[in-house]
Protein backbone atom coordinates (compact mmCIF):
# COMPACT_ATOMS: atom_id res chain seq x y z
CA UNK A 1 0.00 0.00 0.00
CA UNK A 2 1.57 3.27 -1.19
CA UNK A 3 0.55 6.23 1.00
CA UNK A 4 1.72 8.73 -1.62
CA UNK A 5 -0.68 7.84 -4.44
CA UNK A 6 -4.38 7.02 -5.13
CA UNK A 7 -5.00 3.26 -5.15
CA UNK A 8 -7.63 3.69 -7.96
CA UNK A 9 -6.19 6.13 -10.54
CA UNK A 10 -2.52 6.16 -9.46
CA UNK A 11 -2.26 9.97 -9.16
CA UNK A 12 0.50 11.17 -6.82
CA UNK A 13 -0.21 13.11 -3.62
CA UNK A 14 1.08 16.36 -5.18
CA UNK A 15 -1.29 15.94 -8.19
CA UNK A 16 -4.51 15.89 -6.15
CA UNK A 17 -6.08 18.10 -3.48
CA UNK A 18 -6.62 15.30 -0.98
CA UNK A 19 -6.01 11.60 -0.40
CA UNK A 20 -8.43 9.81 1.92
CA UNK A 21 -7.04 6.74 3.63
CA UNK A 22 -8.95 3.47 3.95
CA UNK A 23 -8.11 0.14 5.56
CA UNK A 24 -6.01 -1.10 2.63
CA UNK A 25 -5.58 1.89 0.34
CA UNK A 26 -6.10 5.56 -0.52
CA UNK A 27 -8.63 7.37 -2.73
CA UNK A 28 -8.45 10.88 -4.22
CA UNK A 29 -11.33 13.39 -4.58
CA UNK A 30 -11.58 12.76 -8.38
CA UNK A 31 -12.24 9.04 -7.90
CA UNK A 32 -14.77 9.78 -5.13
CA UNK A 33 -16.74 12.06 -7.49
CA UNK A 34 -16.67 9.47 -10.29
CA UNK A 35 -17.78 6.70 -7.95
CA UNK A 36 -20.62 8.88 -6.65
CA UNK A 37 -21.80 9.58 -10.24
CA UNK A 38 -21.77 5.84 -11.07
CA UNK A 39 -23.78 4.97 -7.94
CA UNK A 40 -26.27 7.80 -8.62
CA UNK A 41 -26.79 6.76 -12.26
CA UNK A 42 -27.25 3.09 -11.44
CA UNK A 43 -29.70 3.93 -8.63
CA UNK A 44 -31.82 6.05 -10.96
CA UNK A 45 -31.83 3.29 -13.58
CA UNK A 46 -33.03 0.58 -11.22
CA UNK A 47 -35.66 2.69 -9.46
CA UNK A 48 -38.23 2.03 -12.18
CA UNK A 49 -37.33 -0.91 -14.37
CA UNK A 50 -40.21 -2.85 -15.92
CA UNK A 51 -39.58 -6.49 -16.76
CA UNK A 52 -37.25 -6.94 -19.74
CA UNK A 53 -38.72 -10.25 -20.92
CA UNK A 54 -41.91 -12.32 -20.75
CA UNK A 55 -40.17 -14.70 -18.30
CA UNK A 56 -39.70 -11.88 -15.77
CA UNK A 57 -43.33 -10.78 -15.93
CA UNK A 58 -45.57 -11.69 -13.02
CA UNK A 59 -48.71 -13.43 -14.25
CA UNK A 60 -52.17 -12.06 -13.29
CA UNK A 61 -52.59 -14.83 -10.68
CA UNK A 62 -49.34 -13.79 -8.98
CA UNK A 63 -50.36 -10.11 -8.96
CA UNK A 64 -53.72 -11.07 -7.42
CA UNK A 65 -51.98 -13.20 -4.77
CA UNK A 66 -49.99 -10.11 -3.74
CA UNK A 67 -53.19 -8.02 -3.57
CA UNK A 68 -54.83 -10.74 -1.43
CA UNK A 69 -52.27 -10.10 1.32
CA UNK A 70 -53.46 -6.52 1.80
CA UNK A 71 -57.01 -6.32 0.39
CA UNK A 72 -59.79 -8.60 1.67
CA UNK A 73 -62.53 -9.71 -0.76
CA UNK A 74 -63.25 -7.83 -4.02
CA UNK A 75 -62.06 -10.82 -6.07
CA UNK A 76 -63.69 -9.62 -9.31
CA UNK A 77 -62.04 -6.18 -9.14
CA UNK A 78 -58.64 -7.68 -8.19
CA UNK A 79 -58.88 -10.16 -11.05
CA UNK A 80 -59.64 -7.49 -13.67
CA UNK A 81 -57.05 -5.10 -12.24
CA UNK A 82 -54.36 -7.81 -12.31
CA UNK A 83 -55.15 -8.59 -15.96
CA UNK A 84 -55.07 -4.89 -16.91
CA UNK A 85 -51.69 -4.35 -15.23
CA UNK A 86 -50.24 -7.56 -16.74
CA UNK A 87 -51.39 -6.53 -20.23
CA UNK A 88 -49.89 -3.08 -19.64
CA UNK A 89 -46.49 -4.67 -19.00
CA UNK A 90 -46.90 -6.83 -22.14
CA UNK A 91 -47.68 -3.73 -24.22
CA UNK A 92 -44.45 -2.12 -22.99
CA UNK A 93 -42.46 -5.20 -24.07
CA UNK A 94 -44.32 -5.40 -27.39
CA UNK A 95 -43.59 -1.74 -28.15
CA UNK A 96 -39.83 -2.51 -27.97
CA UNK A 97 -40.13 -5.09 -30.76
CA UNK A 98 -39.08 -3.36 -33.98
CA UNK A 99 -40.53 -6.14 -36.17
CA UNK A 100 -44.04 -5.92 -34.72
CA UNK A 101 -46.86 -6.01 -37.26
CA UNK A 102 -49.77 -5.45 -34.87
CA UNK A 103 -50.09 -2.36 -32.65
CA UNK A 104 -51.43 -3.27 -29.18
CA UNK A 105 -53.87 -0.73 -27.77
CA UNK A 106 -54.23 -0.15 -24.05
CA UNK A 107 -57.36 -0.99 -22.05
CA UNK A 108 -57.99 1.69 -19.43
CA UNK A 109 -60.12 0.49 -16.53
CA UNK A 110 -62.88 2.12 -14.46
CA UNK A 111 -63.78 0.88 -10.95
CA UNK A 112 -67.18 1.50 -9.37
CA UNK A 113 -67.92 1.00 -5.69
CA UNK A 114 -69.36 2.68 -2.61
CA UNK A 115 -67.15 4.75 -0.32
CA UNK A 116 -64.80 2.67 1.81
CA UNK A 117 -64.94 -0.48 -0.35
CA UNK A 118 -61.24 -0.33 -1.27
CA UNK A 119 -60.83 1.45 -4.64
CA UNK A 120 -57.95 3.67 -3.56
CA UNK A 121 -56.45 0.90 -1.39
CA UNK A 122 -56.33 -1.42 -4.42
CA UNK A 123 -54.54 1.28 -6.42
CA UNK A 124 -52.05 2.03 -3.64
CA UNK A 125 -51.37 -1.66 -3.01
CA UNK A 126 -50.75 -2.47 -6.65
CA UNK A 127 -48.30 0.46 -6.74
CA UNK A 128 -46.05 -1.46 -4.31
CA UNK A 129 -45.83 -4.37 -6.71
CA UNK A 130 -45.05 -2.32 -9.82
CA UNK A 131 -41.73 -1.18 -11.22
CA UNK A 132 -43.26 1.66 -13.24
CA UNK A 133 -44.03 5.22 -12.06
CA UNK A 134 -47.44 5.37 -10.40
CA UNK A 135 -49.48 8.31 -9.11
CA UNK A 136 -52.93 8.96 -7.68
CA UNK A 137 -54.75 12.14 -8.69
CA UNK A 138 -58.09 13.52 -7.52
CA UNK A 139 -60.57 14.49 -10.24
CA UNK A 140 -62.37 16.92 -7.91
CA UNK A 141 -59.55 19.51 -8.17
CA UNK A 142 -59.69 19.62 -11.98
CA UNK A 143 -61.45 22.43 -13.87
CA UNK A 144 -61.79 23.51 -17.47
CA UNK A 145 -58.89 25.53 -18.89
CA UNK A 146 -59.12 29.17 -17.90
CA UNK A 147 -60.82 28.67 -14.53
CA UNK A 148 -59.48 28.57 -10.97
CA UNK A 149 -58.34 25.05 -10.18
CA UNK A 150 -55.99 22.52 -11.75
CA UNK A 151 -55.63 21.93 -15.48
CA UNK A 152 -56.16 18.41 -16.80
CA UNK A 153 -52.46 18.39 -17.78
CA UNK A 154 -51.52 18.63 -14.09
CA UNK A 155 -52.29 14.88 -13.91
CA UNK A 156 -49.18 14.28 -16.01
CA UNK A 157 -47.21 16.84 -13.97
CA UNK A 158 -47.75 14.56 -10.96
CA UNK A 159 -46.58 11.51 -12.93
CA UNK A 160 -43.47 13.38 -14.12
CA UNK A 161 -42.70 14.36 -10.54
CA UNK A 162 -42.89 10.70 -9.43
CA UNK A 163 -40.59 9.71 -12.32
CA UNK A 164 -38.02 12.41 -11.35
CA UNK A 165 -38.88 14.29 -14.56
CA UNK A 166 -37.60 11.42 -16.69
CA UNK A 167 -40.05 11.60 -19.64
CA UNK A 168 -39.19 8.11 -20.92
CA UNK A 169 -40.06 6.52 -17.58
CA UNK A 170 -43.20 8.63 -17.13
CA UNK A 171 -44.47 7.49 -20.55
CA UNK A 172 -44.61 3.92 -19.21
CA UNK A 173 -46.43 4.82 -15.99
CA UNK A 174 -49.85 4.17 -14.48
CA UNK A 175 -52.24 6.92 -13.33
CA UNK A 176 -55.13 6.33 -10.91
CA UNK A 177 -57.83 9.02 -11.26
CA UNK A 178 -59.89 9.03 -8.06
CA UNK A 179 -63.43 10.44 -7.65
CA UNK A 180 -64.10 10.24 -11.41
CA UNK A 181 -67.86 10.37 -10.71
CA UNK A 182 -67.52 13.93 -9.37
CA UNK A 183 -66.89 15.25 -12.89
CA UNK A 184 -70.14 13.77 -14.25
CA UNK A 185 -72.40 16.06 -16.25
CA UNK A 186 -74.73 17.71 -13.76
CA UNK A 187 -77.86 17.43 -15.93
CA UNK A 188 -78.93 16.88 -19.52
CA UNK A 189 -80.57 20.29 -19.64
CA UNK A 190 -78.34 23.14 -20.87
CA UNK A 191 -77.78 25.73 -18.16
CA UNK A 192 -76.94 29.45 -18.17
CA UNK A 193 -73.93 28.74 -15.93
CA UNK A 194 -70.98 26.75 -17.25
CA UNK A 195 -70.26 23.30 -15.85
CA UNK A 196 -66.53 24.05 -15.46
CA UNK A 197 -65.69 21.06 -13.26
CA UNK A 198 -67.95 18.58 -15.06
CA UNK A 199 -68.32 17.99 -18.77
CA UNK A 200 -65.52 20.45 -19.61
CA UNK A 201 -63.05 18.33 -17.59
CA UNK A 202 -64.28 15.13 -19.24
CA UNK A 203 -63.58 16.62 -22.68
CA UNK A 204 -60.15 17.76 -21.49
CA UNK A 205 -59.33 14.20 -20.40
CA UNK A 206 -60.07 12.73 -23.83
CA UNK A 207 -56.70 13.55 -25.44
CA UNK A 208 -54.83 12.24 -22.37
CA UNK A 209 -56.66 8.90 -22.29
CA UNK A 210 -56.56 8.21 -26.01
CA UNK A 211 -52.82 8.53 -26.47
CA UNK A 212 -51.40 11.74 -27.83
CA UNK A 213 -48.45 14.08 -27.32
CA UNK A 214 -49.41 16.54 -24.56
CA UNK A 215 -47.59 19.73 -23.50
CA UNK A 216 -47.17 19.35 -19.75
CA UNK A 217 -46.26 22.27 -17.47
CA UNK A 218 -43.60 20.82 -15.11
CA UNK A 219 -44.74 22.96 -12.16
CA UNK A 220 -48.45 22.42 -12.59
CA UNK A 221 -49.90 24.96 -14.96
CA UNK A 222 -51.15 28.49 -15.00
CA UNK A 223 -49.47 29.62 -11.78
CA UNK A 224 -46.13 29.71 -13.68
CA UNK A 225 -46.98 30.97 -17.20
CA UNK A 226 -43.34 31.53 -18.19
CA UNK A 227 -42.19 27.92 -17.68
CA UNK A 228 -41.14 25.68 -20.58
CA UNK A 229 -43.49 22.81 -21.42
CA UNK A 230 -42.42 19.18 -21.44
CA UNK A 231 -43.85 16.99 -24.21
CA UNK A 232 -45.25 13.65 -22.98
CA UNK A 233 -46.69 10.90 -25.17
CA UNK A 234 -49.61 9.28 -23.30
CA UNK A 235 -49.92 6.31 -25.67
CA UNK A 236 -48.36 3.86 -23.17
CA UNK A 237 -49.70 5.38 -19.95
CA UNK A 238 -52.37 3.17 -18.33
CA UNK A 239 -55.26 5.07 -16.74
CA UNK A 240 -57.33 3.52 -13.94
CA UNK A 241 -60.34 5.49 -12.70
CA UNK A 242 -62.41 4.98 -9.57
CA UNK A 243 -65.58 6.50 -8.17
CA UNK A 244 -68.48 5.85 -5.79
CA UNK A 245 -71.16 6.68 -8.40
CA UNK A 246 -73.79 7.25 -5.73
CA UNK A 247 -77.22 6.43 -7.18
CA UNK A 248 -75.96 4.17 -10.00
CA UNK A 249 -77.97 1.20 -8.67
CA UNK A 250 -81.26 3.01 -9.27
CA UNK A 251 -80.15 3.74 -12.86
CA UNK A 252 -79.30 0.03 -13.44
CA UNK A 253 -82.62 -1.07 -11.90
CA UNK A 254 -84.53 1.35 -14.11
CA UNK A 255 -82.80 -0.05 -17.20
CA UNK A 256 -83.44 -3.64 -16.09
CA UNK A 257 -87.03 -2.78 -15.18
CA UNK A 258 -86.48 -4.00 -11.62
CA UNK A 259 -87.55 -0.83 -9.81
CA UNK A 260 -89.78 -1.52 -6.80
CA UNK A 261 -93.40 -0.66 -7.50
CA UNK A 262 -95.95 0.65 -5.00
CA UNK A 263 -95.59 2.14 -1.55
CA UNK A 264 -93.19 -0.51 -0.21
CA UNK A 265 -89.69 -0.44 -1.65
CA UNK A 266 -88.40 -3.29 0.52
CA UNK A 267 -86.81 -6.13 -1.35
CA UNK A 268 -86.20 -9.74 -0.38
CA UNK A 269 -82.50 -10.56 0.14
CA UNK A 270 -81.44 -6.91 -0.25
CA UNK A 271 -77.69 -7.66 -0.16
CA UNK A 272 -77.94 -10.37 -2.82
CA UNK A 273 -80.13 -8.05 -4.87
CA UNK A 274 -77.55 -5.24 -4.64
CA UNK A 275 -74.73 -7.54 -5.78
CA UNK A 276 -76.85 -8.90 -8.63
CA UNK A 277 -77.70 -5.38 -9.80
CA UNK A 278 -74.02 -4.30 -9.81
CA UNK A 279 -72.94 -7.33 -11.86
CA UNK A 280 -75.12 -5.97 -14.68
CA UNK A 281 -73.47 -2.56 -14.85
CA UNK A 282 -72.41 -1.35 -18.28
CA UNK A 283 -71.45 1.79 -20.19
CA UNK A 284 -75.11 2.72 -20.80
CA UNK A 285 -75.64 3.19 -17.03
CA UNK A 286 -72.51 5.33 -16.70
CA UNK A 287 -73.71 7.45 -19.60
CA UNK A 288 -77.06 7.94 -17.86
CA UNK A 289 -75.12 8.93 -14.71
CA UNK A 290 -73.41 11.76 -16.57
CA UNK A 291 -70.20 10.50 -18.22
CA UNK A 292 -69.94 11.47 -21.87
CA UNK A 293 -69.81 8.65 -24.49
CA UNK A 294 -66.38 9.77 -25.77
CA UNK A 295 -64.90 9.29 -22.28
CA UNK A 296 -66.57 5.91 -21.75
CA UNK A 297 -65.21 4.68 -25.09
CA UNK A 298 -61.72 5.20 -23.68
CA UNK A 299 -62.49 3.03 -20.61
CA UNK A 300 -63.29 -0.37 -22.20
CA UNK A 301 -63.03 -2.30 -18.91
CA UNK A 302 -65.72 -1.57 -16.29
CA UNK A 303 -65.45 -3.37 -12.95
CA UNK A 304 -67.30 -3.05 -9.66
CA UNK A 305 -66.50 -3.48 -5.96
CA UNK A 306 -68.91 -5.39 -3.73
CA UNK A 307 -70.60 -3.76 -0.75
CA UNK A 308 -68.76 -4.84 2.41
CA UNK A 309 -70.63 -7.28 4.66
CA UNK A 310 -70.13 -7.66 8.41
CA UNK A 311 -68.04 -10.81 7.87
CA UNK A 312 -65.78 -9.03 5.37
CA UNK A 313 -65.27 -6.06 7.74
CA UNK A 314 -64.31 -8.45 10.58
CA UNK A 315 -61.74 -10.05 8.26
CA UNK A 316 -60.43 -6.59 7.27
CA UNK A 317 -59.91 -5.82 10.97
CA UNK A 318 -57.80 -8.95 11.54
CA UNK A 319 -56.35 -10.55 8.41
CA UNK A 320 -54.30 -8.14 6.22
CA UNK A 321 -50.58 -7.71 6.93
CA UNK A 322 -51.17 -4.12 8.00
CA UNK A 323 -54.57 -4.77 9.62
CA UNK A 324 -56.00 -2.23 12.07
CA UNK A 325 -55.65 -4.66 15.00
CA UNK A 326 -51.97 -5.27 14.17
CA UNK A 327 -51.33 -1.52 13.87
CA UNK A 328 -52.75 -0.72 17.31
CA UNK A 329 -51.02 -3.73 18.90
CA UNK A 330 -47.75 -2.37 17.48
CA UNK A 331 -48.52 1.15 18.78
CA UNK A 332 -49.11 -0.11 22.31
CA UNK A 333 -46.07 -2.42 22.15
CA UNK A 334 -43.83 0.64 21.70
CA UNK A 335 -44.85 1.68 25.23
CA UNK A 336 -44.31 -1.82 26.63
CA UNK A 337 -48.05 -2.62 26.75
CA UNK A 338 -49.55 -5.87 25.43
CA UNK A 339 -52.89 -5.15 23.73
CA UNK A 340 -55.34 -7.94 22.98
CA UNK A 341 -58.69 -7.39 21.22
CA UNK A 342 -61.17 -10.27 21.42
CA UNK A 343 -63.41 -11.37 18.54
CA UNK A 344 -66.45 -10.08 20.45
CA UNK A 345 -64.89 -6.59 20.72
CA UNK A 346 -64.02 -6.61 17.00
CA UNK A 347 -67.64 -7.45 16.14
CA UNK A 348 -68.88 -4.55 18.27
CA UNK A 349 -66.49 -2.16 16.47
CA UNK A 350 -67.68 -3.49 13.09
CA UNK A 351 -71.37 -3.14 14.00
CA UNK A 352 -70.81 0.46 15.10
CA UNK A 353 -68.98 1.25 11.85
CA UNK A 354 -71.76 -0.29 9.73
CA UNK A 355 -74.29 1.96 11.49
CA UNK A 356 -72.25 5.01 10.50
CA UNK A 357 -72.17 3.82 6.87
CA UNK A 358 -68.51 4.73 6.34
CA UNK A 359 -67.27 1.41 4.94
CA UNK A 360 -63.84 0.02 5.81
CA UNK A 361 -62.45 3.54 6.14
CA UNK A 362 -64.60 4.06 9.25
CA UNK A 363 -63.08 1.08 11.13
CA UNK A 364 -60.00 3.06 12.19
CA UNK A 365 -62.08 5.94 13.54
CA UNK A 366 -64.25 3.63 15.63
CA UNK A 367 -61.21 1.75 16.96
CA UNK A 368 -59.50 5.06 17.85
CA UNK A 369 -62.60 6.08 19.80
CA UNK A 370 -62.73 2.76 21.66
CA UNK A 371 -59.05 2.93 22.64
CA UNK A 372 -59.05 6.67 23.40
CA UNK A 373 -58.90 6.37 27.22
CA UNK A 374 -56.33 3.55 27.08
CA UNK A 375 -54.10 5.61 24.77
CA UNK A 376 -54.43 8.67 27.02
CA UNK A 377 -53.12 6.72 30.03
CA UNK A 378 -50.70 4.57 27.99
CA UNK A 379 -47.81 2.99 29.88
CA UNK A 380 -49.78 2.57 33.13
CA UNK A 381 -50.96 -0.97 32.31
CA UNK A 382 -48.68 -3.72 31.09
CA UNK A 383 -51.56 -5.71 29.56
CA UNK A 384 -54.91 -4.57 28.16
CA UNK A 385 -57.60 -7.01 27.04
CA UNK A 386 -60.46 -5.39 25.12
CA UNK A 387 -63.60 -7.54 25.32
CA UNK A 388 -67.21 -7.17 24.30
CA UNK A 389 -68.15 -6.37 27.91
CA UNK A 390 -65.56 -3.67 28.71
CA UNK A 391 -65.71 -1.93 25.32
CA UNK A 392 -66.99 1.63 25.56
CA UNK A 393 -68.26 3.40 22.45
CA UNK A 394 -69.14 7.06 22.92
CA UNK A 395 -71.59 8.13 20.27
Amino acid sequence: MNSNQCSFCGRKRNEVQMLISGQNGFICENCIEQAHTIVKDSASKTEYSPADSMEELKKPKQIKEFLDQYVIGQDQAKKQLSIAVYNHYKRLLHAQDENREVELEKSNIIMIGETGTGKTLLAKTIARELNVPFCIVDATILTEAGYVGEDVESILSRLLMVADYDVEKAEKGIVFIDEIDKIARKSDNPSITRDVSGEGVQQGLLKLLEGSIVNVPPQGGRKHPDQKYIQVNTQNILFIAGGAFDGIKEIIERRMNKQAIGFSSEKINKTDEDEYVLTNINAVDLRSFGLIPELLGRFPIITYLDKLTKETLVRIMKEPKNSIVNQFVELFKMDGTDLAITDGAIERIVEETIEKGLGARGLRGTTEKVLEDYMFSIGEDKKIVLTEDNILINR
